[in-house]
């Protein structure tokens, strides 16, 4: 028996070590892929161009982009998809899968500069959230906002007109320009000059009688322009809705509903429902402003539908906490159904827990079985059906926590970082400072943890990081503190770049790709 149970424990040993190597072989390595406006060495980059927001659609074959200038830009995959499954059937059997690639495809103006008289208050046309809603006959629609107005924009192909058979026939042209004297409606003498203000003759047109008639079969030399369609398509944008008036507050939020007719709209009290259809009407489903704005103690910094289930939606807050919300339930959802709030412990509490507890960014996973949540310090990724804490934490840049003060004395504690997933679910990737984003894995049992930079070699002086021991405890509840410390120190010599922070970044729905945004250039990277 006891040979037996010798031999189970050894079998179950090597199982083990075979199963942390696999995890290890499993570790995505990232590499550089394509970059748009990269920005060279001392070039100044102007405010307007900053990127603010950064977009996928669901199939991946459309990326879009915001500025702080109003703009929108639009790029697609260099290859169509008939192209790709030919190519990929040509090279199965040599070579592996490419990784997507893009182009350039168009760029519009999106929002101008706005100016509200009654409230003396200027509104920025800075792009704050871009959301791709569904296909129809070829076109492609996009949501894009600013701080006040949300408008639907329309982008399909369009045929090029030409315009041909403008002139008369070049052949009865001098040399000077001057119509021949063969020209009957001219007559012998063609234009008559007339002396101008500064001396010079001045052409005047012809004079004809009314008794003139033309001659037979017309003037063959006398051509009428024609207007014809040619081969050559461009890309046209078109704004098809304004949804403007319906927002005391910034916006910082916009979420496409499941059955593709409604979405939502947030800004820093409440949470607005719209029918795409119809721009000048709006339902207020989350009110959390008090009667006194002195009781004011927590904002909505963000708010996601559920991907399947049009009548869920989840929003966060200020506080550190997320609520999960039926529309079924009631006209105004001012009571949740679940709230995911994870509780401080006794004697850790300072004046910058509640600063660093703001939740920035949240995105449903895995279906919406899960939430990823992230906040100034950490990502969060919660399980719907347990709310007393989060399945998994990860330290984004821990090393960071001794310089709170100084991070809010220059007001970086206040920087709003997004997150995003992969499609699968296994991996979450956020932003931190000096144009550094992380990626770990998000399954059980991984030690997936990556430093990288965003620039040509995102592996410079950032490599993987292994969990150090001690790295990751359990909390009470299944729970994982995730991930090994930033090696912020390690990496620049203790030197931290708080003005070059990576915001915004964005994963490809079914590759394993990631676009991020370092000041006015979007960077790439497939794995």
């Amino acid at each position: 028996m006891s040979a037996a149970g010798g031999g189970g424990g050894g079998g179950g040993s090597s199982a083990s070590v075979s199963q942390q190597q696999q995890e290890q072989q499993s570790v995505l390595d990232w590499k550089f892929s394509q970059v748009f406006g990269e920005r060279a060495a001392g070039e100044e980059v102007q405010e307007v161009d900053i990127i603010s927001a950064i977009e996928f659609d669901k199939s991946g074959e459309h990326l879009a982009t915001g500025d702080r200038g109003g703009r929108v830009v639009l790029f697609e995959r260099t290859e169509s998809r008939e192209q790709r499954a030919r190519r990929e059937l040509e090279r199965a059997d040599s070579l592996g899968p490419r990784h997507p690639e893009y182009r350039y495809s168009t760029e519009f103006q999106s929002h101008e500069p706005e100016f509200d008289y009654l409230k003396s208050l200027e509104i920025e046309e800075k792009i704050n959230k871009i959301r791709w809603c569904q296909t129809a006959n070829g076109a492609r629609f996009l949501l894009s906002t600013n701080d006040k107005t949300i408008k639907l924009w329309k982008v399909s192909e369009k045929k090029l007109k030409n315009v041909s058979n403008l002139n008369l026939d070049p052949t009865l042209r001098l040399g000077n320009g001057n119509l021949t004297s063969s020209n009957p409606v001219l007559g012998q003498r063609g234009f008559t000059p007339r002396l101008s203000m500064n001396g010079g003759a001045v052409p005047q047109p012809p004079l004809i009688g009314h008794d003139f008639d033309f001659p037979p079969g017309g003037i063959p030399s006398l051509h009428l322009p024609l207007v014809v369609w040619s081969n050559e398509t461009a890309l046209v944008a078109r704004c098809r809705r304004v949804y403007a008036n319906a927002h005391a507050y910034h916006i910082n939020s916009v979420s496409n509903n499941s059955d593709c007719e409604t979405y939502i709209s947030a800004d820093d009290l409440r949470i607005n429902l719209w029918n795409l259809e119809v721009s000048d009407q709006s339902f207020n489903i989350v009110d959390i402003k008090p009667v006194n704005m002195e009781d004011l103690t927590e904002v909505i910094t963000s708010a996601e539908f559920h991907p399947t289930h049009c009548n869920m939606l989840a929003y966060s807050s200020s506080k550190g906490s997320i609520r999960l919300i039926d529309m079924r339930q009631s006209a105004l959802c001012d009571r949740h159904s679940k709230l995911f709030e994870e509780s401080e412990p006794l004697g850790t509490r300072s004046f910058f827990t509640e600063i660093i507890a703001s939740i920035s960014d949240i995105k449903f996973a895995r279906g919406g079985r899960y939430i990823l949540s992230r906040d100034y310090m950490t990502l969060k990724l919660w399980d719907v059906n347990m709310e007393a804490a989060p399945v998994n934490t990860f330290r984004v840049h821990e090393y960071l926590r001794p310089k709170l003060c100084d991070l809010y004395e220059n007001d970086s504690i206040f920087d709003k970082f997004e997150c995003c997933l992969s499609g699968d679910g296994e991996r979450v990737a956020t932003g931190s400072y000096s144009n550094v984003f992380r990626v770990f894995g998000a399954m059980p049992g991984s030690e997936e943890a990556s430093t990288l930079e965003a620039s040509k070699t995102p592996n410079r002086q950032l490599m993987p990081t292994p969990a150090r021991p001690g790295s990751r405890v359990t909390t009470p509840a299944r729970g994982r503190l995730g991930g090994s410390e930033s090696p912020g120190s390690d990496m620049n010599g203790g030197v931290y770049d708080f003005t070059s922070k990576l915001l915004h970044l964005a994963w490809h729905p079914t590759s394993n790709v990631i676009a991020c945004a370092a000041s006015n250039s979007l960077y790439m990277y497939y794995a």
